[in-house]
């Protein structure tokens, strides 16, 4: 058995106040700030955000991304994350749906309109 290939591409998603994102990235979604940089003290913030194999920045910076992206967050339970993060009061666009590409998906935004789809590849495409 090979084991998973390791994330090669970090996408970064634009946040417009680095407190807020930071309560619902780590208090409601239950990632860890590995780093923050500052060029200055009072300049903007880069952060790295991880958990379970999945790593991703957030930027307050103008010129990195503009808000209100898209990425899927692959994982082994759809289900499991829903249970935890409705505990930790995270609103939820989209319950767990199977979806006709072969995903269950459940679909939310974070404070600043970036779209977060929590993904479980189905055994099986479901049939149309």
């Amino acid at each position: 058995m090979t084991a998973p290939p390791s994330q090669r591409v970090i996408p970064t998603l634009r946040m417009t106040n680095e407190a807020r994102s930071r309560a619902f990235y780590v208090d409601g979604l239950g990632f860890r700030v590995d780093w923050t940089h500052r060029f200055e003290p009072h300049l903007p913030a880069l952060l790295q955000v991880s958990r379970e194999g999945m790593t991703f920045y957030l930027s307050e910076h103008v010129m990195d991304c503009a808000v209100g992206a898209l990425i899927h967050l692959f994982v082994d339970s759809v289900d499991a994350w829903h249970a935890e993060l409705q505990q930790h009061g995270v609103g939820i666009e989209l319950p767990p749906t199977d979806q006709p590409w072969g995903l269950r998906e459940m679909h939310l935004l974070d404070p600043d309109g970036n779209r977060l789809r929590i993904c479980t590849r189905l055994s099986r495409r479901p049939e149309p």
